[in-house]
């Protein structure tokens, strides 16, 4: 991959600190990848031999409980960064939740590459510092929110990453996406029940606040009101 300076996340990557000379010469150490859905970038506990920029798509980070559940510990979107710079094990299993591309560095080049460059390794340490902050919200929301709350949290959140000004690359309207995961996946991450987790659906669809044409699609009707249940000021 040799021009960074035409990729669609390029001001909102780790990145966007660099010079264009700085740009290229990272360039020439990266290259793109597509992963389909279900497939496993880096396994928790094994070596981690790369880093990388997401273009497109979603990713998880999970961990194996000692019963063989999973739990979902974090969502990535686009423009995010994964991966653990300066380290040799992965702490989690990185996995996609949608067919995604992203963009590759091993782990040792962009190692070198970061000691050279000080305003990489300062938007390193201040996106640690951004995840940092996020997963103190979100432990606030599992001890503190109600099961409805917590919907509307993650449904503002992915109305926030899956959109661009407001609207879905792949549609014309105001505040629709598609969910990245199913049912399942959101009661893990929420920490609720399948049940719990369609009975709230139910219960903001019935409100006026969103619609379900299907599954997977949401449509966000009136987002202050969300934004209200949700407790976001």
């Amino acid at each position: 991959m040799s021009d960074c300076s035409t990729c669609v996340v390029r001001n909102r990557a780790i990145c966007a600190s660099l010079e264009t000379d700085e740009l290229q010469l990272l360039g020439h150490l990266g290259r793109k990848r597509m992963i389909k859905r279900g497939e496993t970038l880096l396994w928790e506990g094994d070596p981690a031999p790369v880093v990388a920029n997401i273009i497109d798509g979603v990713l998880k980070l999970s961990v194996n409980l000692q019963d063989g559940r999973e739990q979902i510990v974090s969502v990535m979107y686009a423009s995010d960064f994964i991966g653990r710079p300066f380290g040799k094990e992965s702490p989690y299993r990185v996995t996609a939740m949608t067919d995604a591309e992203i963009c590759v560095f091993s782990r040792s080049s962009f190692d070198s590459f970061a000691k050279e460059h000080p305003d990489l390794q300062n938007k390193l340490l201040q996106r640690t510092l951004d995840e940092l902050d996020r997963a103190r919200e979100w432990m606030t929301m599992l001890g503190k929110k109600s099961a409805t709350e917590r919907i509307a949290t993650l449904l503002v959140e992915l109305s926030d990453r899956l959109t661009v000004d407001g609207c879905s690359p792949t549609t014309l309207y105001l505040d629709r996406f598609e969910l990245p995961m199913d049912r399942q996946q959101i009661s893990d991450i929420l920490g609720l029940t399948i049940e719990t987790v369609s009975r709230q659906f139910t219960r903001i669809r019935k409100e006026g606040i969103i619609e379900l044409p299907d599954r997977r699609t949401v449509i966000i009707k009136d987002r202050s009101r969300l934004k209200a249940l949700a407790e976001i000021a």
